[in-house]
């Protein structure tokens, strides 16, 4: 499933070239995805302009300029890719723009979501209101970290994908950063001491920055809005890398399952 990184780096793609500009048209190919699409979407979304382009967790937020919002969730197996041939059977939604961009919604998996909501009342919204911290605001760090996680007695590596704590991020980025940290995946999530908790925001902070530096993680069906790969699982350091030596050279990574996910961790640097 597309994690933090992939999404901002769509995002990123999107508003690149979307941003103030109106939708043409709308070609819908099927009535729904995980949910029904909204009622009469093409109509309500033809000349419209895109105010913004933002993302709230794995979301992403298209304003527009009737007060609201197009909602893209990318599921487990959805793709946004610009211009080129179409994609098959597994295209479910075609934006033509007004500069003659097209945007193709490709989902073989069909996990993925499409909705319209007024923008004010995103927040109050089944969708986000239950969100936690966003690991890339400024104001996250040790200490809202730690609050976020006080008294919860899961593993941490568990803590860290539950989505009311922390947003965006899954198995790959949670297994990276935790090893950045220095902290093992299974100790208690609640039992964290202000520097360890601050250890591990720099360690979020600084993997997610550099996925989306890299265009993302691209191992089964991610690809970035241009067609291309991401980079990022060349710089794995446990993810996907069980019985090779880690880079601190005192043991080899080791494969563990929680809660039915793969996790990947050193138990020589990893406390």
């Amino acid at each position: 499933m597309p994690e933090l990184p992939e999404v901002e780096t769509t995002r990123r793609a999107l508003e690149r070239r979307l941003d103030g500009v109106a939708i043409r048209h709308v070609a819908q190919h099927r009535a729904d995805l995980r949910v029904p699409l909204p009622a009469a979407l093409p109509r309500r979304l033809a000349g419209r302009r895109i105010a913004a382009l933002r993302r709230r967790a794995k979301y992403i937020l298209a304003d527009l300029d009737d007060a609201h919002s197009l909602i893209l969730h990318l599921g487990m197996s959805g793709r946004l890719v610009f211009d080129g041939p179409g994609l098959g059977a597994h295209e479910h939604l075609t934006f033509s723009f007004a500069d003659g961009t097209t945007l193709r919604l490709h989902d073989p998996r069909r996990f993925g979501l499409v909705d319209l909501q007024p923008t004010a009342a995103l927040a109050a919204h089944p969708w986000f209101r239950h969100l936690g911290l966003e690991p890339l605001d400024p104001g996250f760090d040790g200490t809202a970290l730690a609050g976020a996680l006080a008294g919860k007695t899961a593993a941490l590596k568990v803590a860290l994908m539950d989505q009311r704590v922390v947003v965006g991020v899954g198995n790959i980025y949670a297994s990276e950063a935790l090893h950045r940290a220095k902290l093992s995946p299974r100790r208690r999530a609640g039992w964290l001491k202000p520097a360890q908790a601050e250890r591990l925001a720099r360690a979020l902070r600084a993997v997610l920055a550099e996925a989306i530096d890299a265009g993302g993680s691209s191992l089964r069906d991610y690809v970035q809005a241009s067609g291309e790969l991401g980079n990022f699982q060349r710089h794995f350091r446990v993810y996907d890398r069980a019985g090779e030596p880690c880079v601190c050279g005192r043991a080899e990574v080791r494969r563990i399952v929680q809660v039915g996910r793969a996790t990947f961790y050193c138990p020589g640097c990893q406390r």
